[in-house]
């Protein structure tokens, strides 16, 4: 019976679950050599330079001229899997304790403030300078429209913002509300936790309503309007025009809105009136 069967290919084939057609050509190019032999070692030479953590896109990159789609094939046939790294439990417990938050509007465009240092507004504004940006971030007070603190850099760092809170130098903070928008500066948790151990209160715009901080974004339009620094060769150069023209817009600049006085005198005018 054995004899039978290896003698009949058909048999053989049903058994073994292939077709006659298969085996044929399977049996027609058994000793030559795999055709992807010389591409699987190109292949496996670049996944084995990156210590097996190479996906198919990193293996691609290494080998520009063989196609992608040939690469995902010949990774898959032989089994070239990458490495994932494994998720650290660690990080999930910190990224969950130290998640982006964000707060309710309480400012609710109240803008008509007349009790000064009780009311904050705060964003960052781009400054074209020398073919790039420069970032300034602004605090202001709502009532008076007088610059509280204000910090410049060339970069979008934590510290932009809270270097700003720190040049404030307030004999105290508590009770003060910061409204700002919902940047990712303002709903960091170090920045939360700034304005938290200062015991501010923490208001937030609705999110892509730029209307909703508006006195910030009215001084912003009038320091790209005035501000000329042109001349500006250095950073520094730009720092010191910037400083002089805050000193400007505090001390000299009159505001009609603001009985035509400027903002350190409005506030001035406005703790009398409150009997400060």
């Amino acid at each position: 019976m054995i004899r039978k069967l290896n003698g009949d290919v058909s048999i053989l084939c049903e058994l073994a679950g292939v077709s006659k057609s298969g085996y044929y050509d399977w049996l027609r190019t058994a000793d030559q050599p795999e055709k992807d032999h010389d591409d699987y070692l190109k292949v496996k030479a670049v996944f084995d330079k990156g210590k097996g953590k190479y996906g198919w896109r990193s293996v691609k990159m290494g080998l520009p001229d063989m196609n992608h789609k040939k690469i995902q094939r010949i990774m898959k046939k032989y089994g070239l899997v990458s490495k994932v790294r494994r998720r650290n439990p660690y990080k999930d417990i910190m990224k969950k304790t130290m998640e982006h938050r964000t707060f309710e509007n309480k400012l609710q465009r109240e803008f008509n403030q007349m009790i000064p240092l009780k009311v904050f507004c705060t964003d960052i504004t781009y400054i074209r300078f020398l073919g790039r940006f420069v970032y300034l971030s602004v605090i202001k007070d709502i009532a008076s429209g007088e610059v509280m603190a204000w910090n410049l850099s060339m970069f979008l760092e934590m510290t932009l913002v809270t270097e700003t809170i720190k040049n404030m130098r307030l004999d105290s903070y508590e009770n003060i509300m910061i409204h700002s928008d919902q940047g990712f500066h303002y709903t960091n948790p170090v920045y939360i936790e700034i304005v938290k151990e200062l015991k501010m209160i923490q208001s937030m715009s609705r999110k892509g309503c730029c209307i909703d901080n508006a006195p910030i974004e009215s001084f912003f339009g009038h320091l790209k309007d005035e501000l000329d620094y042109t001349f500006c060769r250095t950073f520094e150069e730009l720092r010191l025009e910037i400083e002089k023209y805050m000193r400007y817009y505090n001390q000299e600049r009159k505001q009609w809105e603001r009985k035509k006085m400027t903002p350190v005198d409005y506030r001035n005018h406005l703790l009398a009136q409150v009997g400060v």
